[in-house]
């Protein structure tokens, strides 16, 4: 068998493998890659490795860092607390404030911008008889609609793999065309599960500075049903807070304003914390997932090996034959949907975007329009309880509530998602040809 289609065996073994057991499957990517590369592709061991993204690895790992020491000291519970003041009184801003979350940690950064929100939002939604799965999905389409800005790590993923081609790129499109569309289709979950009904429900905020917090009691008010909290006053934002708060600015102004490297930035920044505020670091250390960086180092560095022995050119030919570019677009955009829903969406588009390439060299359709495509049909399909942020938002459901039943509608909704979201991106970026 050619070496070319022994690697597309291996890729379609490994995601198997992945899904159905708990094998991660970034090292599945560096085993793959040396097998495929020394015993398949003739290439030696140090070639084979040699697709490891050295740059990507120090930003993940920078940007885990850096809000791992925010999470740590209390700062993005800070932010949180803020932004949640913004709703006392006007319920139906709760869920667009938790989408906004989302998506300015996302969009700075913060690779599991979920995590942060989602066991915040949760049970601030059961809290006030807000829908559940209503709140769920806007704080994971808020996460998505600031993944791919330019200090992100999906937008790094994504241009680094665009720059490296002869293909036009263009990083402010594809951070606001996922923005976009998500800020549409969240619209339209908050008007289909309920949204409305929050119009006229009002909560009143008192502070107490020496009692605790009794038990909340509903109180009539005009216009609708209020909430009485009460809850402590005064307290202040510490000394690690503000630094660390001075950090994201400057990782934010550095990285857009000057063009600093992302990941050097980041880790310089930790470090720095570190040493002015130490309380916390050990344990943003440990809390690094090094599984995801295992997954897309993983994954980019078999991707690596396919160049190498022509697979991607070979995928490329075969799809461009099929002779018809929108419907060869639309295929991709289902592909990478699809696979994603029951896989990693860091490991998809990965692999996504080089298997378009030669298709997107052709210019049948618009290269930047396709990548953007691409990276919102890959995406939006993380609503489903089998990706990371679904299983965050399912995992951030509070205990009272019927997890079996809440599970089930999210499987209702990922499937409505993966059904209609890669075709809904063909017909609004391709389609129109206007990007």
């Amino acid at each position: 068998m050619a070496p070319e289609l022994v690697s597309i065996v291996v890729l379609m073994v490994m995601f198997v493998i992945a899904t159905v057991l708990p094998v991660n499957l970034g090292a599945l990517g560096f085993v793959a890659a040396a097998g495929v590369g020394v015993l398949v592709g003739g290439l030696s061991l140090d070639d084979s490795l040699a697709g490891f993204p050295t740059d990507l690895f120090l930003i993940l790992v920078g940007l885990m860092f850096l809000f791992g020491i925010a999470q740590q000291n209390g700062t993005i519970d800070r932010l949180v607390e803020w932004s949640m003041r913004l709703v006392r009184g006007h319920l139906v801003a709760a869920p667009w404030i938790f989408f906004t979350l989302a998506t300015v940690f996302s969009a700075i950064g913060a690779l599991f911008a979920v995590a942060i929100v989602a066991p915040l939002a949760m049970p601030f939604a059961r809290r006030y008889r807000i829908d559940l799965l209503l709140m769920g999905m806007m704080v994971v389409h808020g996460s998505l609609a600031g993944a791919f800005s330019p200090i992100s790590v999906y937008g790094v993923v994504v241009n680094g793999l665009v720059a490296g081609t002869a293909l036009p790129s263009s990083p402010l499109t594809l951070f606001l065309v996922p923005l976009a569309f998500n800020v549409l289709v969240a619209a339209v979950v908050f008007v289909l599960l309920g949204g409305r009904d929050l119009v006229g429900v009002r909560s009143h905020h008192v502070e107490e500075e020496d009692e605790e917090p009794p038990a909340d009691s509903d109180v009539s008010v005009p216009g609708g049903v209020g909430v009485r909290e009460r809850t402590r006053a005064g307290t202040r934002v510490t000394y690690p807070q503000v630094l660390t708060l001075a950090a994201i600015v400057v990782l934010a102004v550095g990285t857009v304003g000057f063009g600093l490297d992302v990941g050097v930035l980041a880790m310089s920044l930790a470090v720095v914390l570190g040493i002015l505020s130490p309380a916390g670091n050990a344990e943003a250390l440990k809390g690094i997932s090094w599984s995801t960086v295992l997954l897309v180092c993983g994954v980019i560095t078999y991707v690596g090996v396919l160049q190498e022995v022509g697979t991607t050119e070979l995928v490329g030919q075969g799809i461009v034959a099929l002779g018809v570019p929108l419907v060869v677009a639309l295929l991709l955009l289902y592909l990478g949907g699809v696979l994603s829903a029951f896989a990693s969406s860091a490991g998809i588009i990965g692999v996504a975007i080089p298997l378009a390439l030669p298709f997107l060299l052709q210019g049948s359709v618009s290269a930047i329009g396709m990548v953007a495509a691409l990276a919102v049909a890959t995406t939006i399909v993380d609503v489903s309880p089998f990706s990371t942020n679904g299983a965050l938002v399912l995992a951030s459901t509070p205990e009272d509530v019927d997890r079996d039943a809440f599970y089930r509608r999210m499987l209702v909704y990922a499937g409505s998602v993966v059904v209609a979201g890669p075709l809904l991106a063909w017909a609004l970026l391709i389609l129109p040809g206007w990007l």
